[in-house]
């Protein structure tokens, strides 16, 4: 069974910065996609950026230039540094795993953008 395990959101200023990690453990299986995907109060839950095992990389145009993904193979982690945040970066931050057509979550962590 695949599990993933959030950590590093909280309360940031606007104009600040955190960084968010993942780590995936359950499975050997090297070849997937991992991401993140935010959800904010009222709204449906939206991508925020995805990298492939090989390091193809996509981002949502809301954070392009701001956001960066990276993942670190041997350890199974993918993090998203989040840079010059706005309040409505606010919400849920989700790590998803997919591979093939099978999507894992990890339990979320908040993100608090405000002054």
């Amino acid at each position: 069974q695949v599990q993933l395990v959030e950590s590093g959101g909280g309360l940031v200023q606007p104009g600040g910065s955190l960084r968010l990690s993942c780590t995936a453990s359950g499975t050997t299986f090297n070849i997937d996609v991992m991401g993140w995907y935010r959800q904010a109060p009222g709204k449906q839950r939206e991508l925020v950026a995805t990298i492939t095992s090989g390091g193809s990389i996509n981002y949502a145009d809301s954070v392009k230039g701001r956001f960066t993904i990276s993942r670190d193979n041997a350890k199974n982690t993918v993090y998203l540094q989040m840079n010059s945040l706005k309040p409505e970066d606010t919400a849920v931050y989700y790590c998803n795993r997919r591979i093939f057509t099978t999507n894992y979550w990890g339990q979320g962590t908040q993100v608090t953008v405000s002054s």
